[in-house]
């Protein structure tokens, strides 16, 4: 039997640290089973990325907001400083995987299922087509070197939609302040490597079966009334 988790609102608790209120944070839960998305994505592959990769990046940000507290605290700024690239790194780790999860769903609950509402329309505009779109992000991160993410977004500034690329765990905003995620897929090693090898544009390929189509609508629609 999958192992599966329900949605809880626990991902962000306030904790009493120096003389003021900082908030931490933890790792949300899956709306779904990790074996749930297979076989696009093994739940091996799942259990590890959630439980293992994007616990760390959330223990490392509460470190290094903790360290930040205890710097601020002291009048430390170059200890301030120093912090920014953990803060940067953890804190974009844990924005887009929390994003990430989101952006899948089973074929069971609609994953894969195209996207029928004013955001289909405005793939068709902005793209042409959603196979059109599919390739030319496939593209992009198949291309990206190293490690990254590759993102669907928002232009709020010029009502468009956008295609861009991320290294590390930057987070899209890092691209330009007016964008707005919508879709969001990993393409650092860990995310399919224990499935795809080394392959990772059949990992781009199958991952669209599990696109969960429905919140990447909900949040345009939100963003863009």
């Amino acid at each position: 039997m999958a192992l599966r988790t329900l949605i809880t609102r626990k991902a962000l608790r306030t904790v009493p640290i120096g003389f003021r209120g900082l908030q931490t944070f933890s790792l949300p839960d899956l709306a779904y089973g990790y074996g749930d998305l297979e076989p696009a994505i093994s739940g091996e592959i799942m259990q590890i990325h959630h439980q293992k990769h994007h616990q760390a990046y959330i223990t490392n940000y509460n470190k290094s907001l903790e360290q930040l507290d205890a710097a601020i605290s002291k009048g430390d700024a170059s200890a301030v400083v120093k912090m920014q690239a953990a803060i940067k790194f953890n804190g974009g780790g844990h924005v887009n995987h929390s994003i990430f999860w989101k952006n899948l769903a089973p074929i069971s609950e609609g994953g894969g299922e195209p996207p029928k509402s004013t955001l289909g329309m405005a793939i068709d505009n902005n793209f042409g087509s959603l196979e059109a779109l599919i390739q030319k992000m496939n593209a992009e991160g198949a291309a990206l070197q190293g490690s990254g993410w590759v993102w669907l977004g928002l232009d709020k500034e010029f009502k468009r939609l956008v295609i861009a690329t991320t290294a590390n765990q930057d987070p899209l905003v890092t691209v330009g302040p007016n964008l707005v995620p919508l879709l969001g897929i990993d393409v650092w090693e860990h995310a399919y490597y224990l499935q795809y090898k080394n392959v990772r544009p059949d990992y781009l390929k199958n991952i669209w079966k599990v696109i969960n189509w429905k919140y990447a609508s909900e949040v345009f629609e939100k963003e863009n009334p």
